[in-house]
This record gives C-alpha cells, structure tokens and sequence, in this order.
C-alpha cells in the first residue's frame, strides 16, 4: 500500500493553510495602509499647529517624517508577503482545478508551439486550450515551457528515457520545491528574457588586457594619494593635476568600451539576479538520482555555484551604480571607478558569460522533470511505461488504456496490442477499427497516441499497463484544408500521409493513426489507395490503426492476413436516442448509425 499522501487531501490541507497566510497578510496590509493614512494626517495636523499656529517648532515634524519611512519599508514588506501569500494559494487552487478536470482554459496553452505540418502536435491536441501541454506545464519559465514542448514533440530515446523516468520518480513527492519553484519562476517569467541574456552572454570580449587593468588601477591608487597629499596641504596642486591629465589620457582610448560594457550590463545584471534565486533553490535541494546530479553539476562554470557567480555580477553592478550618486562622482573620475568596474564585469562575462545558455538548459529542463513529476504526484495509478528492445521491431502493448484529458469517471478503458509483422502473440501490425460516428473510433487513436508521447517523453501514461518500443508517431486526425495555401483536405492528407511513410523508412519504426482513411476521394479509389498504403507501411514494419466507417474498408484486414485485425464500436438506440459504451471489441461493425443521427437533430430522412 502506498504510503504517499493523497493528492487532494494534501492540497486541500495546504490550500487552507495558505489562504490563512494570505488572509493573515491582507490585515496586515489593510493595516498599514491605515497607519500611514493616520501618519499623514497627523503630519498634517503638526505643520498647521508649527506654521499657522506657531504652538510648536517644526522639528516636530521630523518624528512623524522618520515615522512614515519606517512604515514605507515594513509596509513594503507585507506587501510582498501577501503576494506571495496569494501565488501559494493560485499554486494550490490549480492543482485542485488539474484534480478536479476544471484545468482547462486556466494554464499555458502552449500555442507559440503549434505547428500544424507537425507529424502529430495538432491531431494529438498537445498544445492549445484544454491540451496536454496545458494539464502537463507547471514550468513558469519561457525555458522550461520549450522543454517540455521539445520532449512531447521529439520522441526521446530508451536510455534517455529511464533517465527521466527514474528523475521523475526522485521529484514526484517533493511538493515543497515545486512550490517554490512556482513562486520563483513568477517574476522570471516577467522580467527575464532567455534569448537576450545568452545573447550578452557569447558577445566577444570588449574588455582590457590584464596589463591595460593594472595600470588603471596604479593610476586610480596615485589619484587618491595626491588628492590626499593636496587636501592635507602636504604638496601643491600640480601632482593630482598631472595624474589627472595622465586619466584622461589613458580614459579617452578605453571610452567606446568601457561605455559598451556599462551600457549592455544594467538589464543583464537585474535578470540573471532574479534568475539567481531560482538557481540557488535547485542548488539546495538534495538530488540522487544521475540525471539530477548531473544537471546540477553541469551548473558550476570554475568549480562555483551560478547562484553564487551570479551574486558576484550583482555586487559588480552595483557597485558600478554608486557612479550615479552625485555626491560620489566628484571623486569616482580620478579612481577610474566607471572603468575599473567595467572591465570587472567584463572580465566576470569572459569567465561566466559562457555558461549563461547552459543555466537557462539546466533550469528548463529541471522544470520540465517537475511538470511530469507534478503530473506523477497528481495521479498515482497511472504506471510508467517499460521501454522494450525489439531487435528495432516495432511494439505497442497496452492494457487499459485511457484517455489522460478525459475526466477518470467517464475514462473508458481498452486494450490495444500491435506487433510489427504480425505476431500472434504480440498482436497483430495494424488494427483496421469500424464503428458509427461518435462510437470513439478517433478517441481510440488519441488514446494510442497520447499515450506513446507521454511514454516517449518520460511520463507516466493513463494505462493499467503499456509496454512498448521506441516509435516515430504520424497522424491524420486534424487534417484539414487551407484557402490560402490553395490546398484541398485530401491534398493535405495525402501530404500527410507522404510524411508517415517518410517516418517509416528510417529509425525508430512508425506508429501510424490514420482517421477515415483518404475520405476525400471516391469509394474505389478509396479501397485500392487504402490498401496499398497501410500495406506498404506494415510492410516497412510500421505498425498503427486505422479507423474507417466505410465497410468497405475493413477488407483491409483480410488482404494483409495475420499481420492485421478487424476490431469495431457498437451503438445502441436507448429510449429513442443513440447510446455509445465506447468499448472496442472484435471483429467488424455491422450497422450505421448515420441516419439515425440526422433523425434524431430534426432531418427529414
């Protein structure tokens, strides 16, 4: 018996927890907010007694100045408390929602991923409203979302498969990281920009020499003696002047750099400090399994930490800052501060700027684990597949097999085994399925389909059991046509289907879903074109299904003998309207339902 909490339960808990905090925060907000409401009307009561009254001196009015900067910055604080009070409690709030099929429409649809010449993306609905992406992604980075988007888009191999598998296992119960993580990744999501960030990071140097460096700094060291030596009255003006000229010398060559660097430097130090709390709380979590350790170790550039390189940049940056201060720039010019600091972050940018890409990898692909880690968590029953070798022969076996996008209490489960060639233990190559409309012949194929990426991902699967090979997927669910690119639905379904066949010819072998075969073209055509067709992708050792409500069709099965089987969905008229059960069993459909469905919508027929 698993000795895990249950999900619901220890969301409930937590989520009411949280919402104490954040109700707990709000009073204190409200709280302050009145305090300093109070503080100004006081302040305003104390300049009328001290300017028009002249009861008092206006000192007074420092006390409630000093009052009021006090409370700014403790107010300051609640603020933030309360706000991250409430991401807590929106973290919570959606994984209820994920747990109770209200998730749709509420998280990061993924559309930025959607490709529609994409083998299967759009016939699978990975990305979109209500799409797998959107139940799978809890990254809140632009990193972590294209990692995830990679993985369900680009079948992985077997051993990078267990890898993930086992981190996945490591990261499943660790809901206080995800949490954090959420609560993190919120502002990097706003105020962080990958692209640009790697970008600065692989500039070419713009720095100085070590040489050129030391001399700044003897003449930065000389500035402060004779500046000393003259304020004191120990020696003439002339020493300081003489180094002076000898800065500016030395200045007016390194300008054009020195402005570069300080220019490019401001908005890269603000993110990667943001990008820096998110590092540090991956770096404090204890990590075992190998795929894990070796993403952390991957982080360290020269044996440190990023979070800690990454401080070293912010105390550089601002450090170069204090030039702003009108007080201190009388004397940053004669101490080459601007310059010195400059080179200092350029120098950090040669030693560090580098590994900025792989930060960002790391990071995205640390979310991406704990977005299929979270799904782990949130459903318990669903098993990791096995990825099995075949000697490159293609296999899918399934035992109750399930939609994951479908809510559990209205999940019909079944069956699914294909075996390249045919094989009478493994199953059959291709399942030919027949049945009337809305009988759930293309909700078999979506099933078959999500399964296998959420496997090839390294995900667990809706499945009581899934055995299979590595696949390369092609579908025709959504294929439809396009006005502006002057295409026809069968001319983009035979496009399509030029694609699979592509898919079948190299490695890992195909796992092809055709809906309603070549339904555009005429019914003799139809059965010669659909015939040769899946005969040359089981021929290439493909295996798949492919859904028909043409009869006709099913003598596909028998003209490819045992490397192919007839199952079927049956239909019911129950109290004068159509009832499905959604069970796939053997065999051939033997009737329509269509025109019972145009009756039962008002159509005269």
């Amino acid at each position: 018996m698993s000795t895990l909490p249950d999900p619901r339960a220890e969301y409930t808990h937590r989520l009411a927890a949280r919402e104490a905090d954040a109700a707990r925060a709000a009073r204190a907000d409200d709280l302050a907010v009145r305090a300093r409401q109070a503080l100004v009307a006081t302040a305003a009561m104390l300049a009328w007694v001290a300017f028009w009254a002249r009861a008092i001196s206006a000192w007074w009015l420092a006390v409630p100045a000093a009052v009021f900067v006090v409370l700014a910055i403790v107010h300051g604080r609640v603020v933030r408390r309360r706000r991250i009070a409430e991401r807590r409690v929106a973290f919570y709030a959606r994984g209820l929602a994920r747990l109770d099929h209200r998730w749709a429409g509420q998280g990061v649809a993924g559309d930025a991923f959607l490709d529609h010449e994409h083998p299967y993306a759009a016939d699978l609905d990975l990305f979109g409203a209500g799409s797998l992406f959107e139940l799978l992604c809890t990254a809140r980075t632009r990193a972590g979302e294209a990692t995830l988007a990679g993985w369900l888009l680009a079948p992985a191999a077997s051993d990078v498969i267990a890898a993930r598998q086992e981190a996945v296992r490591e990261l499943a119960p660790r809901l206080d990281l995800r949490e954090d993580l959420a609560l993190l990744g919120d502002e990097i999501r706003s105020g962080v920009h990958p692209e640009r960030l790697a970008a600065w990071g692989a500039e070419p140097f713009h720095g100085a020499h070590t040489g050129v460096r030391v001399m700044v700094a003897l003449l930065a060291v000389a500035g402060v003696v004779t500046l000393s030596l003259w304020v004191a009255a120990v020696a003439g003006a002339l020493p300081f002047v003489l180094v002076f000229l000898a800065d500016v010398a030395v200045a007016l060559p390194l300008r054009r750099r020195v402005l570069h660097v300080v220019r490019a430097a401001d908005l890269p130090g603000h993110e990667l400090a943001l990008l820096s709390d998110l590092l540090a709380r991956i770096e404090r979590e204890p990590l075992s399994s190998p795929r894990l350790a070796a993403l952390r170790a991957g982080l360290e550039t020269g044996g440190a930490p990023p979070s800690d390189r990454i401080a070293r940049l912010r105390r550089l940056v601002n450090l170069l800052d204090a030039r702003r201060n009108q007080v201190f720039a009388l004397v940053s010019y004669p101490l080459f501060w601007g310059t010195q600091f400059a080179f200092a972050i350029e120098a950090w940018r040669a030693g560090s700027g580098q590994a900025v890409a792989g930060w960002f990898a790391a990071v995205g692909e640390f979310e991406a684990l704990c977005s299929l880690a979270g799904y782990a968590w949130e459903n318990p029953d669903d098993p990791f597949p096995v990825i099995v070798s075949a000697d490159g022969a293609a296999r899918f076996d399934g035992e109750g097999l399930g939609h994951p996008l479908l809510p559990q209490e209205s999940n019909v489960r079944n069956d699914v085994r294909l075996a390249a060639g045919g094989d009478e233990a493994g199953g059959p190559a291709v399942l030919v399925v027949s049945g009337s409309n809305m009988s759930g012949k293309s909700t078999l194929l979506r099933t078959v389909g999500v399964n296998a990426v959420l496997a090839l991902a390294g995900a667990p699967v809706r499945a009581d059991r899934l055995h299979l090979t590595p696949l390369a997927i092609g579908a025709t669910l959504r294929i439809q046509d396009s006005l502006q690119g002057g295409r026809s639905r069968f001319y983009a379904e035979v496009t399509r289907l030029r694609t699979i066949v592509d898919l079948a010819q190299g490695a890992p072998p195909a796992l092809f879903l055709l809906d309603e075969l070549l339904n555009g073209t005429n019914s003799h055509d139809r059965r010669v074109g659909a015939e040769a067709l899946v005969g040359g992708l089981v021929g290439r050792g493909a295996i798949g299904l492919v859904t028909t409500h043409d009869l006709a069709l099913a003598d596909i099965a028998d003209a490819l003998g045992a490397r192919a089987a007839n199952v079927h969905f049956e239909d019911h008229i129950e109290d004068g309207r159509m009832v499905f059960d959604f069970r796939c069993r053997p065999g051939t459909v033997t009737k329509s339902n269509a025109l019972e469905l145009m009756r039962s919508v008002g159509l005269d027929v």
